[in-house]
């Protein structure tokens, strides 16, 4: 039995429409999330080796590191550390991890890789690169993290902060 012929010439009337959607997407594919204190932030997919939703005591603790630090989560055999990311941002909320599940993002880079424990992921979103600004009224604890950010609603005056998690990665922070 031969495939259905029609599957196989890849043109766009033989797909469903939310496929053809999807083939051209404004702007970059970004996920987006919350920390403890409610602010919103956004990664690039392009930076993230994977998203996971361990139970806490997956998460083994570390005595004497860093109080940013959750611990580690073996993932396939490889220890990750796991950090708070809102507390290592300067967030005064540190995160509740008396839940079934703790959001888990993991970024990589040159073979360093970290997972920043968050509140809440909201999902993915594409996110155009041209419309980004210079970040405003940013705590000296974020700064050196951010990209710029998105001005979501001009009432509220509501931000959605892009972070630079090689910045993150490399921080000095972590030694403290």
């Amino acid at each position: 039995m031969v495939g259905n012929p029609d599957f196989l010439t890849g043109r766009g009337q033989d797909q469903a429409p939310e496929f053809q959607e999807l083939e051209s997407p404004e702007g970059e594919l970004h996920l987006r999330f919350y920390v403890a204190s409610g602010n919103e932030f956004a990664l690039p997919a392009t930076g993230i080796k994977e998203v996971l939703s361990p139970s806490p005591d997956r998460i083994t603790p570390v005595p004497n590191v860093s109080p940013l630090l959750l611990g580690t989560l073996n993932v396939r055999g490889r220890v990750v550390w796991v950090a708070d990311l809102g507390q290592f941002l300067g967030d005064p909320v540190a995160l509740n991890t008396d839940r079934p599940e703790v959001s888990v993002i993991a970024v990589e880079d040159q073979d360093i890789m970290l997972g920043l424990a968050v509140d809440r992921i909201v999902g993915m979103a594409w996110l155009d690169i041209e419309e980004i600004q210079m970040p405003t009224n940013v705590p000296d604890s974020v700064a050196p993290f951010l990209r710029g950010e998105w001005l979501l609603d001009n009432q509220t005056n509501k931000y959605l902060r892009l972070l630079d998690q090689v910045a993150i990665l490399r921080s000095a922070r972590w030694a403290a």
